[in-house]
């Protein structure tokens, strides 16, 4: 049964991170990331921070759901969406870096997941008085990305080459802009909101095809791109463990980790 509050969004993103804590496994990266997103979200809606707290509440359980069946249905072998497909692939990969696997699965989660949770949270005419609070959990997730990039020096010494290449500003990341992916996403909003029923699928379709080749991009880049992102890797952790530990804002547990080793 698929969770039906953001507590058990969090439990159930707890047990994704903590498999992946016990497997090792770079896959659980952006739900320790997205696990910080939805505790922020759920203060955020205790402490009015959005318009409609219930609305709020909805969104994001709708949200967080379809990252939640995209994980399920990879690790039972099964076909998720492409962009996840994409996004899930990097992690059994040498080569992207720790933030490229994270914003493939935000690239996935908004450019996709996010317009279509709008359009079923507000449908049809609902759907403006949505744009506020929309914009506000955009907000959310841009404010601890921004904290993850500063914490991910940790992982990742050599990562300010990433601004000196000019990969990086304060909101694009190997050319992914916050800014452009949420304004994009609230656009599926509106299409899918207009869409009737029997075209919905194929909306959906199209829109995950554009997704998964921007996620293509993100986690394969250009060679030149390559070679400049090649030095980061060289020096970044290899350790899962501490990497999960950082992301998930565990300082503690991130310390006693990186001494374990691979």
């Amino acid at each position: 049964m698929p969770p039906e509050t953001i507590d058990d969004i969090i439990r159930a993103l707890d047990g994704i991170v903590d498999w992946a804590w016990g497997q090792k496994s770079r896959i659980g990266y952006f739900a320790a990331l997205y696990r910080r997103v939805t505790r922020a979200v759920k203060d955020g809606i205790a402490q009015g921070r959005f318009q409609n707290g219930p609305r709020m509440e909805a969104l994001d359980i709708h949200f967080a759901n379809r990252y939640l069946q995209a994980f399920e249905q990879f690790r039972a072998g099964q076909q998720p969406t492409s962009s996840w497909q994409v996004a899930f692939d990097a992690a059994f990969h040498w080569y992207p870096i720790v933030v490229q696997q994270l914003v493939a699965g935000i690239n996935a989660h908004i450019n996709l997941d996010l317009g279509i949770a709008a359009a079923q949270t507000s449908p049809g005419d609902e759907l403006p008085s949505l744009q506020a609070d929309f914009n506000t959990i955009n907000t959310v997730l841009a404010e601890l990305v921004g904290t993850v990039e500063k914490e991910i020096g940790e992982i990742s010494p050599l990562i300010d080459l990433l601004q000196k290449f000019g990969l990086r500003t304060e909101t694009q990341i190997i050319n992914f802009n916050m800014t452009i992916a949420r304004d994009a996403a609230w656009n599926v909003a509106v299409n899918l909101a207009a869409t009737s029923r029997d075209l919905m699928d194929a909306a959906i379709a199209d829109v995950d095809l554009r997704t998964s080749l921007l996620g293509k991009l993100v986690v394969s880049p250009p060679v030149l791109i390559k070679l400049q992102l090649f030095p980061i890797r060289i020096f970044e952790t290899g350790n899962v463990r501490h990497v999960l530990d950082v992301l998930a804002g565990k300082p503690a547990a991130a310390a006693a980790s990186a001494g374990e080793g691979n």
